[in-house]
């Protein structure tokens, strides 16, 4: 069984106030590719991937170039990871948003699973891809163990869907979701 350490990428400017950045080419700050290569150290004490792959996205991107060469790796690019798509959402913090889209914004918010964000992606469309390309890793890896390297909402809905969880969680606590027993068919790192 193909073990997957999930990495979402290092810290990027622009966190605050809070925005649907989703594909907005963002950059790590300082703080950030430090993370990257706290993160590659923390991989590196217990397991030795043989590939690291990465969302398209710069800020993945980077933080699979500090990640990769600790193992002799070049970080390969895999679309199946990449963030959101928000549409007309882009770039619009929820109160602006809310001007044209009122009602699409709050049930992003109380049940992100059946939001549809105009000229976006849904969540369900988010974790066909995400699964997709994991479904793609686990085949050309076997046993292996692979670094993925992606967003965080790409990221909860492949571990939701490990823990067999439904997406209208994704809001939640990620403690909160976590079943006291750790018993899986997937074995998932965060």
């Amino acid at each position: 069984m193909t073990k997957i350490l999930l990495v979402r990428h290092g810290h990027v400017e622009g966190i605050s106030p809070e925005r649907f950045r989703g594909r907005a080419e963002l950059q790590l700050t300082a703080t950030g590719l430090r993370q990257a290569q706290v993160t590659a150290l923390r991989i590196a004490e217990s397991w030795h991937p043989s590939a690291v792959y990465s969302s398209p996205m710069g800020r993945c991107r980077q933080t699979g170039a500090a990640i990769g060469p600790l193992f002799g790796l070049s970080p390969v690019i895999l679309a199946g990871l990449n963030d959101i798509e928000y549409g007309m959402w882009q770039g619009l913090t929820p109160d602006e948003a809310r001007r044209d889209w009122a009602q699409e914004v709050d049930t992003w918010y109380r049940q992100p699973d059946w939001a549809a964000i105009p000229g976006g992606e849904t969540l369900h469309a988010v974790l066909a891809r995400a699964s997709a390309a994991i479904r793609e890793v686990c085949r050309r890896h076997g046993d292996d163990t692979v670094v993925l390297i992606a967003h965080d909402s790409v990221n909860r809905v492949i571990l939701l869907d490990a823990l067999g969880l439904p997406l209208h969680a994704t809001g939640r606590s990620a403690r909160a979701l976590v079943p006291s027993t750790r018993s899986t068919q997937k074995r998932v790192v965060s």
